[in-house]
């Protein structure tokens, strides 16, 4: 007796496991990790399980059986780890290979976080995934025009928009805000100059901005090196060497012109920069962030004589072990 109820009962666990769809157990299997990539880079975990489920066909497509990519990278130049070759908008195609899913959920939060095209979407609701859905399409993630449509039946035939408000109080996670949009991150604000205690004076007859706490002004018509450097006290060679500049030379009106040493490393939650084709020097990134050009030579391991190509991936702070 007890031998056939063993029986019975492992043939209804067997037929309960049958009655769940691909669909289903990839969901169940990926949900929390998409969460998590959700609070550690602001991509609502909708997005990544409905992109997840459409790109790898529910985690069966070769791709993500063979290569664990789940979201259909391709390599760009900067990949140098395992690939996979197969027939996509060109015939074979190089895609990245990971050594575990894991690894392409992340690489998939920091692809949309770090490029310039994407950096919009963060500017949208964590909640709103139609928006996302859109941009993500507007952007050219995709190349079928059905695209966002496609992401948002997924998302609403599976309510995968409760897992964007997740029960943050049954986390594990000691971090559990969404971080703040790059975009607002990047952006300058005026410097509050009362509660800035430096050797040196503000004039108050022109604005002073900061970012990643670093004071700068913009330059005007027939200013140089030394005019911004004399109306705060500093040195010609001071304001050189807080902007990186080895040797000066013209000053072109619209300059962000730094009146401090730059800072080590990025603000928090802009831990990296993907190149996305635009003619940037290494200074100009460093400038961008305001960021120390010689600090982040020494992250990256970047030579004197690097020069940025499309793809490639720059450290802005040191990256946390996994």
């Amino acid at each position: 007796m007890k031998r056939t109820f063993l029986l019975l009962l492992s043939l209804l666990i067997l037929l309960g496991a049958s009655d769940k769809s691909p669909q289903q157990a990839y969901i169940e299997k990926y949900s929390d990790l998409a969460v998590s990539e959700m609070l550690r880079t602001g991509v609502p975990a909708s997005i990544t399980i409905a992109q997840g489920l459409l790109e790898s066909s529910a985690g069966k497509s070769l791709l993500a059986v063979e290569g664990n990519n789940h979201f259909g990278i391709k390599c760009h130049n900067n990949w140098n780890g395992k690939t996979i070759h197969k027939d996509d908008d060109a015939k074979g195609e190089c895609f990245r290979a990971y050594r575990k899913p894991e690894q392409s959920f992340r690489d998939h939060s920091d692809f949309l976080r770090y490029r310039d095209r994407y950096k919009f979407l963060f500017s949208y609701e964590i909640t709103d995934y139609k928006s996302w859905c859109y941009g993500l399409q507007k952007a050219g993630y995709a190349t079928d025009p059905s695209y966002a449509s496609k992401l948002i039946k997924i998302i609403e035939d599976y309510s995968l928009w409760r897992y964007d408000t997740p029960r943050l109080e049954d986390r594990k996670d000691t971090a559990v805000s969404i971080p703040e949009s790059p975009e607002v991150l990047e952006q300058a604000v005026p410097l509050d100059i009362d509660s800035f205690d430096e050797r040196f004076s503000f004039p108050l007859n022109r604005p002073v901005y900061e970012k990643n706490g670093v004071p700068f002004v913009i330059s005007s018509e027939g200013e140089s090196y030394s005019s911004i450097a004399a109306s705060y006290g500093l040195f010609r060679s001071e304001i050189l060497r807080f902007n990186d500049i080895p040797q000066g030379g013209e000053l072109l009106p619209g300059t962000v012109v730094y009146l401090q040493h730059k800072k080590s490393r990025a603000a928090k939650g802009l831990d990296k920069y993907i190149v996305e084709g635009q003619e940037e020097s290494l200074r100009d990134i460093c400038q961008r962030f305001a960021v120390k050009l010689s600090s982040i030579r020494s992250l990256n391991g970047f030579t004197d004589d690097y020069k940025p190509s499309e793809g490639d991936v720059i450290l802005l702070r040191r990256q946390k072990k996994n």
